[in-house]
């Protein structure tokens, strides 16, 4: 078995007293006899007593032949027995002998002669039950065997934790032949292990008597230095009959395989938890740089201790996406870093907003260019300024303890958009084949709405140019009255576009006041808007009333996409001293008449503009010096949390406060009202009549 046979005495050193005794020998019962040359009986150990049943004052001084052998093997017996004390040797082998109670059994003999000081001879016999002697033999002939051939690692130590024996198998396990097991230490021979916790478990066993079982262990052995090896380790005090504690015994498995299994069946798990929390959690808004920051913030660190999104320059710029000028090089934007705790890599990555170069060397680039990942499964020297922007940030990456990298392009629809950069520093894993194929899943999720974000912000930027260009010009201040405005976009890009006001002078010192908001968002809203717009100031140019300026303006509604808008229409006759208002489904004007309180106006309703064929009413509201109307779109009073009626009372009782700057009065609405209420836009128009003239 390539080990010794026996337990070191170490507890009782040569010269120190004796050590306990044994128990394999009172295990076999071995009985001592000793006879004169005449055959007598001299000598009868307890042993024997138990053995043949008689008793040492029954057997002394008797002849042994006839005491213990059947009559018909007596002369075979004495034969035997002379020989044995003529001097020509031992003798051994299996006898028959006879028990006190008349049963015969079978007893294993070692039987030799001793001389005294006198030279006088006797015989000597050993003997043990045979039954007893050949169950231990096929005992310890089994140990033997299934410790050799078994295909789990077996150990013995003694009680200083110093192997005794070790059989092939557990040779194979350590990559260590039993040599450098034997003899050695714990400590010693299993250095590419946690000692520590193993002596302490055995130590722990040898104390109690508890076995340890199956505890798990990861180490690396000299044969396998780059993989993780993973074992069982079962441990057990190991005792004779008497209870003396002679060592422990270790058994190992190799469970490497299922360790592996297991781990990749949690690695798939966690793949598709993050696929999972990825779904849920990036493009939650349609803004380029909060997405970049929720791709990064959903990859550490279940997948990379460290992550940088960067985009391609042309992708901010609303321009089709080209990875690589004339000198091989491509502009980056950093969009988003991402990192599990502190490091100094940190500093490595471009800042958050920052423009940076990269030469076709680079694996940055080389992930656009060539629209594949780039994996460095273990980063050397000679690929840290390949990662890094400059030497200096080679160095941080060094001094981080970078030891894997990982470059996938953002691919959305065909085009590349720029690249997400993992870096492994304490995950002691290095990027795989999965690791980048689960990346690649990664960055598609988010290049589609990073590319959703990108169209969103490039339509925002369209339809704020174009409202910008139809909203520009400040509206002429008529002399009988002042005008106070605001129009403020909605935040998010699909609801930009719908809402204008305008004031246009009409014929016969009048003016006219409008207000409006297309159904819809985005460029077309936009559009219909600006030409809905124009249409009215031609119609008003011919002095028309104000419900034929509505059936005229749902006719062309008709024919726009988006087809439907809400308006009012009024027009203030300083003469008449009073303002004719029809209404297309908007939201009524309030009037404040000094010393009384604001007046939210009853009138018809309508129909919004490009149902087509329903008529508009008109109404005639009084409107005298100091007075003041106000008009607005529902962006102002509407929110997702209040009731409709609840914020009309909310306008009204501002605008009931003492009267104010128009300017002033304004900005006061839009802070109350609008608060937190960005989703929309809003026109507001305000006229004070009688203000001008004074």
């Amino acid at each position: 078995m390539g080990a010794t046979d026996a337990f070191p005495e170490s507890a009782a050193p040569v010269g120190a007293g004796p050590s306990q005794p044994g128990g394999l020998l009172d295990v076999l019962g071995v009985a001592a006899v000793m006879l004169d040359a005449k055959g007598r009986i001299t000598l009868w150990s307890p042993q024997a007593e138990e053995l043949f049943g008689w008793t040492a004052e029954e057997a002394l001084g008797r002849y042994a032949a006839p005491l213990l052998v059947p009559a018909e093997h007596v002369d075979l017996v004495l034969r035997l027995f002379s020989e044995v004390m003529s001097g020509s040797g031992s003798w051994a082998g299996v006898f028959p002998v006879q028990h006190k109670d008349g049963s015969v059994r079978l007893v294993e003999f070692r039987n030799m002669r001793l001389l005294d000081e006198r030279g006088e001879s006797y015989a000597l016999g050993i003997a043990t039950d045979q039954a007893v002697l050949r169950r231990v033999e096929r005992d310890l002939a089994l140990s033997v065997r299934l410790v050799a051939q078994s295909p789990i690692g077996l150990a013995v130590l003694d009680t200083d934790l110093r192997f005794v024996m070790v059989n092939p198998a557990l040779e194979r396990l350590n990559d260590l032949p039993a040599e450098q097991h034997v003899g050695r230490h714990v400590r010693e021979a299993l250095s590419f292990l946690d000692t520590d916790v193993i002596v302490e478990r055995m130590g722990e066993v040898l104390a109690t008597g508890r076995p340890l079982i199956d505890q798990f262990t990861l180490g690396r052995t000299a044969g396998h230095p780059d993989t993780d090896q993973a074992w069982t380790v079962s441990y057990y005090r190991l005792e004779d009959p008497n209870g003396r504690v002679l060592g422990l015994a270790t058994s190992v498995v190799d469970v490497t395989e299922q360790h592996r299994a297991a781990t990749e069946a949690a690695r798939a798990r966690r793949r598709l938890a993050v696929i999972a929390d990825a779904s849920a959690t990036v493009g939650t808004t349609l803004d380029v740089h909060q997405t970049a920051r929720e791709l990064a913030e959903v990859i550490v660190p279940e997948l990379a201790d460290l992550a940088a999104v960067d985009v391609l320059d042309t992708v901010l710029d609303g321009r089709r996406p080209a990875a690589v000028g004339r000198d091989g090089a491509a502009r980056f934007r950093a969009l988003a870093v991402s990192a599990a705790g502190e490091t100094p890599a940190v500093r490595a990555a471009d800042p958050t907003g920052e423009l940076a170069s990269y030469g076709a060397d680079r694996l940055i680039t080389r992930a656009v260019t060539e629209a594949c990942p780039v994996l460095v499964s273990r980063v050397g020297e000679q690929d840290l300024p390949r990662i890094a922007v400059d030497p200096e940030g080679a160095e941080l990456l060094r001094s981080a303890g970078l030891h894997s990298y990982l470059a996938v392009p953002l691919i959305a629809r065909g085009e590349v958009l720029g690249t997400l950069s993992l870096y492994r520093i304490g995950n002691e894993l290095p990027f795989d084949d999965d690791d980048a194929v689960l990346a690649v899943e990664l960055a598609a999720r988010a290049a589609v709405c990073i590319d959703n974000a990108r169209s969103y912000q490039s339509e925002r930027r369209t339809a704020l140019t174009l409202q910008r260009h139809l909203m520009n010009h400040r509206p002429p201040q008529p002399t009988d009255m002042e005008i106070g405005f605001r129009y403020q976009p909605a935040q998010a890009a699909s609801e930009v576009g719908g809402d204008w006001f305008d004031v246009i002078p009409v014929a016969g010192d009048k003016t006219a006041l409008v207000v409006g908001d297309v159904m819809g968002s985005g460029i077309n809203a936009a559009a219909t808007m600006g030409q809905l717009r124009t249409t009215i100031r031609a119609l008003a140019d011919l002095d028309l009333e104000p419900d034929e300026v509505l059936r005229h303006l749902d006719h062309i509604a008709g024919g726009l996409d988006p087809a439907f808008a809400t308006c009012l229409y009024a027009v203030h006759d300083p003469h008449r001293e009073e303002c004719r208002i029809a209404v297309a489904g908007h939201l009524p004007p309030v009037v404040v008449r000094p010393g009384r309180p604001p007046e939210l106006l009853d009138l018809p309703t309508g129909a919004p503009l490009g149902v087509g064929g329903v008529p508009f009413e008109q109404t005639t509201v009084p409107l005298r010096k100091g007075d003041q109307v106000v008009l607005y779109t529902d962006g102002l009073i509407e929110t997702r949390d209040q009731p409709i009626d609840v914020r009309l009372d909310t306008l009204l009782t501002l605008l009931a406060e003492p009267e104010q700057p128009l300017e002033e009065l304004c900005d006061r609405l839009l802070s109350e009202l609008r608060h937190g209420n960005d989703h929309d836009d809003v026109a507001l128009l305000v006229a004070r009549i009688g203000a001008r003239g004074d």
